[in-house]
């Protein structure tokens, strides 16, 4: 099934997990019918990268701000004051997750954990993936009888333990 123009909005199940600045962004993002890779083209930051703006999960630069504040008709100065500390990344999710696209992600990690540690240990030595020196993508591909598939790039700068 097609998405046919529907948007993201604010899970009222996780919105007490989150900055008071989510509600204010998701509103405006609702109120203008604005999807995430929309308002990541006019933030020109990637799809997840703006979201997680959205779950306090970023940081928001002074652009970030500036541009968010136009686009979704919020004050600046609102958004200043509320975005502009550090964000208390994980707490939008309990754990084990229990939203199933969630839980999914956690548990293709559950299953195939191990294998991606001895393949990229294989790979790269004694170390792991960053997730600060990091970027994702999400995309789209449909194949050939016309099914949906879901491609997700994860892309992390290796870093090697260090020896003492």
């Amino acid at each position: 099934m097609a998405n046919e123009g529907r948007i993201a909005t604010l899970d009222s199940t996780v919105a007490d997990r989150l900055p008071v600045y989510s509600k204010l962004l998701f509103d405006g993002k609702a109120a203008k019918g604005l999807s995430f890779e929309t308002i990541a083209k006019h933030l020109d930051r990637s799809e997840v990268a703006c979201a997680a703006l959205f779950y306090g999960q970023a940081t928001a630069s002074p652009e970030d701000i500036d541009r968010l504040s136009d686009l979704l008709e919020i004050s600046k100065e609102t958004l200043t004051t509320q975005m502009t500390g550090f964000p208390n990344r994980g707490q939008a999710s309990p754990m084990p997750p229990v939203e199933p696209l969630i839980y999914r992600l956690y548990e293709i990690v559950q299953n195939y954990g191990y294998a991606y540690k001895a393949i990229l240990n294989e790979k790269f030595g004694d170390g792991i993936m960053s997730a600060i020196c990091f970027s994702t993508t999400v995309d789209k591909e449909v194949d050939e009888a016309g099914a949906p598939w879901v491609v997700i790039t994860l892309k992390g700068k290796w870093l090697p333990f260090s020896r003492f």
